[in-house]
């Protein structure tokens, strides 16, 4: 059921941006050949890329809950974290893009003055596209899902990026043109920074990193909280893409019989993973006290 609702909110939140991305860029682009803005053109195509990057999270949503299988035997999830690192490189690569048109604005001093309707267009996709950033990260969040905090991180660095078209054209309407191409190497770093930082989440995702202290202190609570078991000889958590998987060794009396001690490693098992659904698998060993 957890899978299958983490499925459920992924698909609705990425078709919900896909179509307001399409209609954006269609919007972002006639007002930029109406208002004679290269930068509003260049935004709009950018808000396309959106739509292939919310697509690939799909697609990455749909894979990751694919059962278990003989030639995946731990499941599929991780294939989250490899689509979210590939996504953190078409972030670096936009993010370069952006910044090398402004490097070429300023070398070339190609400045132009566009209309009033740019103005609008630059403000509806700001508007827009943090809307988008904060539906998108608040249910990556819920479901615990990177691959959706990555396409969030799109929709921000389109907010970003029209941010800094808006400047120019209100720069250039000013006379003081150059502001636009120097807030777009500004905006540059930041989605530089952000990518590498999404990079690092996901790899390790991939590596079994141990999970949070908090996350550990509450399974510590609920192994000892189960009757019969006297204390915790060892603990090990691994993160697995946007689950987790707990190995322990709990200590019970030496004088129990086989079926009490399992009695007691199976409540264990069941307790730790009903309590944190992340949980996907907890395995008891049993050690004589």
């Amino acid at each position: 059921m957890y899978e299958k609702e983490r499925l459920k909110i992924g698909n609705r939140i990425s078709k919900v941006t896909i179509i307001l991305n399409l209609l954006l860029s269609i919007v972002k682009i006639f007002a930029g050949i109406i208002g004679k803005s290269n930068a509003i053109i260049l935004d709009g195509i950018h808000s396309i890329s959106d739509v292939l990057s919310t697509v690939c999270v799909i697609i990455g949503l749909k894979l990751a809950n694919k059962p278990e299988d003989s030639e995946h035997q731990y499941g599929h999830e991780k294939i989250e974290p490899i689509i979210s690192k590939l996504l953190a490189f078409v972030l670096v690569i936009t993010a370069l893009m952006i910044g090398n048109k402004a490097v070429n604005i300023i070398l070339a001093k190609n400045y132009t003055t566009p209309g009033k309707i740019a103005v609008y267009a630059a403000i509806l996709s700001i508007v827009l596209k943090e809307w988008m950033y904060r539906y998108t990260i608040k249910g990556a969040k819920k479901i615990n899902s990177a691959i959706l905090i990555t396409d969030a991180w799109h929709h921000r660095s389109d907010a970003l990026s029209s941010l800094g078209t808006l400047v120019g054209i209100v720069g250039a309407r000013m006379g003081v043109a150059v502001l636009e191409p120097i807030a777009s190497i500004i905006i540059c770093l930041i989605i530089i920074k952000v990518a590498v930082e999404i990079y690092i989440k996901a790899a390790n995702q991939l590596m079994d990193r141990a999970a949070d202290k908090g996350t550990i202190e509450v399974i510590k609570k609920d192994i000892l909280g189960v009757k019969g078991v006297i204390k915790i000889d060892d603990l090990k958590t691994r993160i697995h893409a946007s689950r987790l998987y707990v190995d322990v060794e709990i200590a019970v009396n030496k004088n129990l019989s086989v079926i009490q001690a399992h009695t007691i490693a199976e409540e264990v098992h069941y307790k730790v993973e009903d309590n944190i659904k992340k949980v996907k698998h907890c395995m008891v060993h049993v050690n004589p006290y």
